[in-house]
């Protein structure tokens, strides 16, 4: 008796990790929203079916010395609605007059929406600066994914001086 007790403890125990699900898992968002475990690495890590999925975060571990956002939370499983808040900070550089481009497009590159950000301190140097924006934007009915790409300003215009941060996010 002793010992089918600690086999279905055991059972119990193996199982606690595995959720199982009908609804097919083709990437980190599913695999969350099945409510499985997601491991907090960055980028975030869910595993299901034996099959673990990777947070797409775009180019933001690249771009991290250079630019940074808090909110959204960049990650394809990230959502936001039209209007919504962006913050994070920005090397001095990144600035042109305290500002530089944001917009959103669909998978198909097409614009949804266009801001600038600002600077909220003295953009006037290398370190990093706090920057805001409030970005509207139209989704067309049954689009649900974008990217969010946050340029350097350039108004040089030439191509060696054109930067860009960008991730996926999901639209509400």
């Amino acid at each position: 008796m002793k010992n089918l007790f600690l086999v279905a403890i055991t059972v119990v125990f193996i199982g606690a990790g595995c959720v199982e699900t009908s609804t097919p898992i083709n990437n980190f968002a599913d695999c969350m929203m099945a409510g499985n475990s997601v491991m907090e690495s960055y980028p975030r890590q869910c595993t299901a079916n034996g099959v673990t999925y990777v947070d797409e975060i775009g180019n933001t571990l690249e771009k991290q010395n250079l630019i940074r956002v808090d909110a959204p939370h960049p990650g394809s499983s990230s959502y936001i609605a039209s209007p919504t808040t962006i913050t994070g900070s920005a090397r001095g550089t990144w600035f042109f007059e305290a500002s530089f481009p944001i917009e959103i497009q669909d998978t198909n590159g097409n614009i949804l929406g266009q801001t600038h950000a600002q600077a909220t301190g003295d953009w006037m140097t290398e370190e990093f600066v706090p920057f805001t924006a409030t970005l509207t934007f139209s989704a067309p009915a049954g689009v649900t994914e974008g990217v969010l790409y946050f340029r350097k300003d350039n108004p040089s215009g030439l191509p060696e001086h054109e930067d860009a941060l960008y991730f996926p996010i999901q639209l509400n």
